[in-house]
């Protein structure tokens, strides 16, 4: 392959390492990143890091000619890729709503059922009564990655006087620098409490780890692990499944659309209509349910005349 530049060439690297640490990518996946992503950087002369929304659509044209398939691949290749760029900081915005869609390409996400999650629930009471700031700490991350759908980006970075004890939300910047408000369950604040009676009063963070806070990677170590514990495959789950549970939950409680969107910072719509099909059945029941020609007792059941 052609030597890519600097830039590209760091930020492409740190995207793999995430994807590999966090994402727990096979590694054929990450083979397959980084040859679209590097093809992708040798067609735009090394500059993909900071390429434009204009010029990822004639990026994106320039690939119609290619099988849907492989369209699809390498589009959702530079989408997470520029996700990652955001979520870090690397750049303000994400340019990659500009990149074409085939029909029938986005993943539907993985989720737990309500048994998966008190399963978890469950296996973070044997912890606690073993004792230990850990198991604390642990209660206090699940609380906020299920009950408030942080990403985990946003969630180990919390500083440390984020959550306050009287305040049911948070004003959160996540990514693109988008603020939205977070809610906090009543759980979620009295585990976070909990866990900030050991948290070092000089501390930057709510989840300080050595000179920082703890890292995406060992958050995702640490909820596979408590998946272990309560049964269930760690291949199922990550702190962004977690954030996939929250949303579907809600979902199926009744919440709106709009509301959802809000609450987990997607700028498109689109983006939160994924969550529709995995609670089609309640959908179903509820045209079933409300819908004016429903109910049967309206409908005039004689027979008609010969």
């Amino acid at each position: 392959m052609t030597a890519l530049a600097g830039e590209d060439r760091q930020l492409i690297a740190a995207f793999l390492e995430m994807m590999a640490a966090e994402a727990g990518a096979a590694r054929n996946t990450l083979l397959a990143y980084e040859r679209d992503l590097r093809g992708a950087s040798e067609l735009m002369e090394g500059a993909l890091a900071g390429a434009s929304s204009e010029e990822l659509k004639r990026l994106g044209e320039a690939w119609l000619p290619l099988s849907r398939a492989t369209l699809a691949r390498k589009a959702a290749a530079l989408r997470r890729f520029f996700g990652f760029l955001a979520d870090e900081g690397h750049r303000p915005d994400d340019p990659s709503s500009s990149l074409p869609r085939p029909a029938g390409e986005r993943p539907l996400p993985k989720i737990l059922d309500h048994k998966a999650v008190d399963a978890l629930f469950a296996e973070i009471e044997r912890c606690r009564e073993k004792g230990g700031a850990l198991a604390i700490r642990l209660s206090a991350l699940i609380e906020l990655l299920y009950g408030s759908g942080l990403r985990a980006t946003e969630l180990v970075s919390l500083p440390r006087n984020a959550i306050v004890g009287d305040k049911p939300f948070l004003i959160l910047k996540g990514k693109g620098g988008r603020e939205r408000l977070v809610p906090i369950s009543d759980r979620a604040r009295a585990a976070v409490a909990e866990w900030g009676a050991h948290v070092p009063r000089d501390s930057l963070w709510l989840f300080p780890s050595g000179k920082k806070h703890l890292s995406r990677v060992r958050l995702y170590q640490l909820v596979r692990e408590l998946a272990a514990g309560a049964g269930i495959p760690p291949d199922r789950i990550s702190p962004h499944v977690l954030r996939h549970a929250f949303a579907t939950h809600l979902l199926e409680g009744g919440a709106d659309l709009r509301a959802l969107q809000m609450l987990l910072g997607h700028a498109d719509i689109a983006t939160t209509q994924i969550y529709t099909h995995v609670d089609s059945r309640r959908l179903v029941e509820l045209v079933n349910s409300r819908h004016p020609l429903a109910d049967a007792s309206r409908v005039d059941a004689k027979p008609a005349a010969p």
